[in-house]
């Protein structure tokens, strides 16, 4: 690992001579006309992906409900905002930030009025038997099928090793009730040095049970890690690709966010960096969550350019 290392400016940098390289090319070929079009600096999420055969099958397009928060917690609303997200074409969500004010039977009640399924939802780990049994039970109530645990951060390498051993334990009474159990990746994962070169994700790819744990990858987050460790900057999907092939535990479901190159900010997507294609190519996966932290107008409009942007990647 290269700790401390700028992959922000190193990705910069790559981005562009990348460009460079494209313009040059374009001008040899057809003359300095399409260059100074701007052909060169169209990202690279717009001019790869629609290129493959395969479609994302609709019914595995989800959306992670912290991407609404805004428009749960305010204007218009929580039933307002999952009625849209219905109307949009979203056959499921990936629940976050509670309930709002209802039982898990009563907001089963209510996405069954709508449309929409609750497939997943991210939940910390439990604080003893009777918060996991709660959050199975709720879980089964609203029809999931996975639970997963959002985020965790330490610098002990004792904290990771106990963490994984406590979700084997919270996997194996998920399964007993016919649940997947899953983890959630950030970007210092890859990151943090816990001691002479060991990871949190070298712990948790080690102790989490293979045949109980499953993975959902953030891509975001992958190539973000990839990028600040150093080991990405030149092949950002490459090193989200080795993440995934060299997980003993499934990747079950990714996180498609996209990530601005210029500023490494969070972006709607098809309008950042990432080629998801080539992802999606390698690997695919039985749910495609969009999600944008920081979206770039409205938690609405982030929503409906996700599901039209994964409706039409062709891979």
């Amino acid at each position: 690992m290269c700790y401390g290392f700028d992959g922000e400016a190193a990705l910069r940098r790559s981005v562009m001579d990348r460009r460079s390289l494209l313009r040059g090319s374009l001008a040899a070929a057809a003359g300095v006309g399409l260059a100074s079009a701007g052909l060169g600096a169209t990202p690279a999420s717009a001019t790869t992906k629609h290129t493959g055969r395969h479609l994302v099958p609709p019914g595995l397009i989800s959306i992670q409900l912290w991407t609404m928060r805004d428009a749960l917690w305010g204007a218009p609303g929580y039933d307002a905002t999952l009625t849209r997200l219905a109307q949009i074409g979203y056959p499921k969500v990936e629940l976050a930030l509670g309930y709002f004010g209802r039982t898990a039977a009563q907001l089963r009640q209510f996405l069954d009025g709508i449309g929409i399924k609750a497939s997943s939802s991210h939940d910390g780990i439990a604080e003893n038997a009777a918060g996991l049994q709660q959050k199975i039970q709720n879980a089964v109530t609203l029809g999931q099928q996975y639970l997963v645990v959002p985020y965790l951060n330490s610098d002990k390498a004792e904290d990771w090793k106990r963490w994984a051993e406590q979700m084997n334990v919270e996997a194996a009474a998920a399964a007993r009730a016919g649940l997947r159990y899953g983890y959630h990746n950030h970007a210092h994962e890859f990151t943090t040095d816990l001691g002479g070169g060991l990871r949190p994700w070298d712990i948790l790819t080690s102790e989490l049970d293979p045949k109980l744990v499953h993975l959902e990858v953030d891509l975001y987050w992958a190539v973000t890690g990839g990028i600040n460790s150093g080991e990405g900057v030149d092949d950002p999907e490459g090193f989200a690709l080795d993440v995934i092939r060299d997980a003993p535990q499934r990747v079950l479901q990714y996180h498609v966010k996209d990530r601005h190159a210029a500023d490494g900010d969070m972006a709607d997507l098809g309008t950042g960096h990432i080629d998801f294609a080539r992802i999606f190519r390698e690997h695919s996966v039985q749910e495609y969550i969009v999600e944008n932290d920081t979206p770039d107008v409205t938690p609405q409009q982030t929503a409906e350019v996700g599901y039209r942007y994964l409706r039409k990647i062709r891979f």
